[in-house]
């Protein structure tokens, strides 16, 4: 019966991974052109590296996400061993890690500095990439 559901869900845990690779390599040429275009008609390269770091970070955090996902489905259909756990375990710490430091870098500060940068009056936000250390 298990290996019936694992048969079933594995296809969409594949499918997820292969969304999540598309969004990150669709996320780099769409930052990259983006940069381009930016650089070349503003003549700012330094904003448009900035925004380029940004835009490619987000394109990676969604693509993570997306991963994650599919790791998640693919081991809970699999038969479940201490190896397949604590595998699942450390990949999901590693993505995790990732995530939060590449909305940390887009972000340009701390996550629980957040909600006080968005209060009336506070200091204008940092730009990406560089952090707000308040």
């Amino acid at each position: 019966m298990l290996s019936q559901v694992h048969a079933f869900i594995q296809p969409f845990a594949v499918l997820l991974e292969l969304a999540g690779a598309g969004i990150i390599v669709g996320g780099v040429l769409l930052a990259t052109g983006l940069f381009a275009l930016h650089g070349v008609r503003d003549r700012n390269w330094r904003q448009a590296y900035t925004t380029y770091r940004a835009n490619l970070g987000r394109g990676i955090l969604l693509g993570l996400e997306l991963l994650v996902g599919a790791d998640i489905i693919s081991t809970i259909t699999a038969p479940l061993t201490l190896q397949t756990v604590g595998l699942l375990g450390l990949v999901v710490l590693i993505r995790t890690f990732l995530s939060f430091s590449l909305e940390t870098e887009i972000e340009g500060c701390w996550p629980w500095r957040r909600a006080a940068r968005a209060e009336p009056g506070r200091a204008p936000r940092a730009e990406p990439g560089r952090m707000d250390r308040r």
